[in-house]
């Protein structure tokens, strides 16, 4: 089953169920692939619609950091709880030794030797982790740290 439609089923269900945090959200979910879609002019593939998602969880976590230095614990709150639901959607996200060993292939690949290499490395690893949640950051520090070494 595809992503989006399993969004509507769940979005039926939570609608039958009086779940209101949930539905709302999913309602978020529903209205953003949408947006893409129209914007792209085309029906999106579950690569894309994760990406979407993906996207909407980076959204959250910049806002959970801006209403905790507000000290509004109730707003980050409900943006974690809103992630969570966005998570349910999504692949098993990619595992540190799998950054690692990627990372490890991808330098040996290129011939990547030093820190000059690291946009060459690192839109290879992209590449290789597309459709699945991973940390860019944490991708990044580890490039760096073996081609420095």
């Amino acid at each position: 089953m595809r992503l989006r439609d399993k969004i509507s089923e769940d979005l039926m269900a939570a609608m039958k169920s009086k779940e209101a945090e949930r539905l709302s959200v999913l309602r978020m979910m529903k209205a953003a692939v949408r947006n893409k879609e129209i914007d792209s002019r085309q029906e999106l593939e579950d690569a894309q619609v994760i990406q979407v998602f993906l996207s909407l969880i980076k959204q959250r976590k910049d806002s959970i950091e801006q209403f905790a230095k507000g000290g509004r614990q109730d707003l980050v709150d409900k943006e974690s709880a809103e992630i969570k639901v966005i998570e349910e959607y999504l692949p098993a996200g990619v595992t540190d030794d799998e950054i690692e060993r990627t990372i490890a292939a991808v330098i040996a690949e290129t011939g990547a030797a030093s820190v000059k290499d690291m946009g060459k490395v690192m839109k290879a690893c992209m590449a290789c982790f597309a459709g699945r949640p991973v940390d860019g950051g944490k991708v990044s520090e580890i490039v760096k740290a073996k081609l420095t070494n």
